[in-house]
């Protein structure tokens, strides 16, 4: 299945390769100002397969109690956003592998929860920008292979990996960063029995299933031509970005704890893969990661595939601990 798809994705990548032109584009996105942009080649942006949103983005969720749930298997992983000010809210990546964007508001603050498979990148981001709140939407196109989102109300691109306008009107404006992390469903709900979790949206998908399977085994990714990692690192293994510095997940497995860099990075087992088996409940345990600076406070970071740290920071700092 996973070779099928690789053909598949290497057809797609041909015909977008062919469509890489702006004025191709202008009929889906009669709004949108192409003149705007700091892509330097239009073709780094290929179509994903579905259209502009073809994926749909979600908003307003509707949450119920952790002691509630009964349908996330113990390791399952989740995004966690815990703000001053409001339950700690859980966002299973059941729903958002097939969504891949949450609008919501947390605490009054507006926020955007993503998470890209194809790069395994979970970032939450403050919604408001260029003076107003904005809503995501996916565009169905991908850049380095990770989600190109657009905003409704200006209808400009946003690269999810680094939180940046792309294209349109905000071209250059950056996101700012909320504090957000990926765990296991059990480690959520042990330590917040009074917690949210995000309930079940009311779409038709196979929720619990994982459409990408096997897809953190494959040795190259979808829709991606890019240079691969140095230092032998493997495309699809897991690093742990901070800024512009990322630590191999090995390293953090074998290690347990690294202090380095100000910070500390801490990993523990109970995390499903969610791009491993096709029931995510039974993907292999990647582990979960915490990064907090000197003062014991959480910082914002990523775990996202080694060949998508490269491609966004091909300058970035490798820390390998040698």
């Amino acid at each position: 299945m996973i070779r099928l798809l690789l053909a598949l994705f290497s057809l797609m990548s041909w015909v977008s390769a062919v469509q890489a032109n702006p004025d191709f584009w202008k009929h889906e996105w009669p709004e949108t100002d192409f003149a705007k942009t700091t892509v330097s080649s239009w073709t780094e942006v290929l179509s994903g397969g579905p259209p502009k949103d073809g994926i749909p983005a979600l908003s307003d969720p509707q949450f119920i109690r952790a002691s509630d749930e009964t349908r996330i298997g113990k390791i399952e992983p989740v995004i966690t956003v815990e703000i001053p000010g409001a339950a700690p809210r859980a966002y299973p990546l059941r729903y958002l592998t097939w969504h891949e964007i949450v609008n919501d508001t947390v605490a009054g603050v507006p926020v955007a929860v993503t998470f890209c498979p194809l790069c395994n990148s979970a970032l939450t981001f403050d919604r408001r920008a260029g003076g107003q709140v904005l809503t995501f939407g996916v565009s169905g196109k991908l850049r380095n292979s990770d989600m190109i989102m657009y905003d409704r109300e200006t209808q400009s691109w946003w690269q999810q990996a680094i939180g940046t306008a792309i294209v349109g009107d905000l071209t250059g404006t950056e996101l700012t960063l909320v504090v957000s992390w990926m765990e296991g469903w059990d480690q959520f709900r042990t330590r917040n029995p009074d917690g949210l979790v995000m309930a079940e949206p009311p779409h038709n998908r196979r929720y619990g299933r994982n459409p990408y399977e096997s897809y953190d085994s494959s040795k190259r990714p979808f829709l991606y031509n890019g240079e691969l990692p140095p230092h032998g690192i493997a495309a699809l293994s897991r690093v742990v970005r901070v800024g512009d510095r990322a630590w191999p997940m090995q390293r953090l497995r074998d290690k347990g704890v690294v202090r380095e860099a100000g910070l500390e990075i801490s990993w523990q087992p109970g995390q499903a893969s969610a791009l491993d088996a096709g029931t995510m409940s039974r993907g292999r345990d990647v582990g979960s990661i915490r990064v907090r600076d000197s003062q014991g406070r959480d910082v914002a970071h990523d775990v996202m595939f080694a060949f998508a740290y490269h491609a966004f920071w091909p300058d970035g700092a490798w820390m390998l601990g040698q």
